[in-house]
């Protein structure tokens, strides 16, 4: 066998095969094998703050983006339609790559973001979104991720309320939120049902 053909063959895997059959490039992702059903599937599947959460479920990022999206719009309830889907896709390459914690993203450095990035942009195009979002828009999802992380550090994830609000700030006064973790089927269920319901009305449908 040439050389050349067998260098080919034991040449590592850079894709993942998702459930839909789809089969993601991870170094150059296309748009094209995005689908909102594998990230539902995965997100219900990937565990907030590395499942080490009270309760018999964990609290998937599924379930945390449809929360965010709630909190997004009670903060900017006039917010236009595809920026609320930009909000419930705010975590949504983590399908593929997980739910890394913040400090470990940090250690990981420039060469993770970069990955994350190029992942973002393909699910954003996929679904009308520009690659990349206007600060503005992302600067109002980072703060509602942030309010829906105090209220998971607080009722799930075992921090007091002093230590969340050194590292996650104050919610609103009049923002009530209930934190309950769901079981994975339901999970997907819901956050597959409520993009369906912004995606239609981003389309005007």
């Amino acid at each position: 066998m040439p050389a050349a053909a067998r260098k080919k063959d034991t040449a590592p895997r850079a894709w993942q095969r998702m459930i839909s059959g789809r089969r993601l490039d991870l170094l150059d992702p296309s748009p094209f094998d995005v689908e909102i059903e594998d990230i539902a599937h995965g997100l219900a599947r990937v565990a907030r703050w590395n499942g080490q959460t009270h309760g018999d479920h964990a609290f998937s990022v599924a379930e945390h983006s449809v929360v965010v999206l709630q909190i997004l719009d009670h903060l900017y309830p006039k917010l236009e339609p595809k920026w609320r889907l930009a909000a419930i896709l705010h975590d949504a390459s983590e399908y593929v790559i997980g739910d890394m914690i913040s400090p470990f993203k940090a250690a990981l450095g420039v060469n993770y973001r970069e990955f994350e990035d190029r992942l973002e942009r393909a699910i954003h195009l996929r679904y009308g979104l520009p690659p990349k979002l206007p600060a503005e828009v992302k600067r109002k999802i980072k703060r509602a991720d942030v309010i829906c992380a105090y209220f998971e550090a607080t009722q799930i994830a075992g921090f007091t309320k002093e230590e969340a609000l050194k590292y996650f700030g104050r919610p609103p006064a009049d923002l009530e939120i209930t934190i309950k973790p769901r079981p994975v089927k339901q999970a997907q269920i819901l956050m597959l049902d409520t993009f369906k319901t912004v995606l239609a009305q981003v389309e005007g449908r």
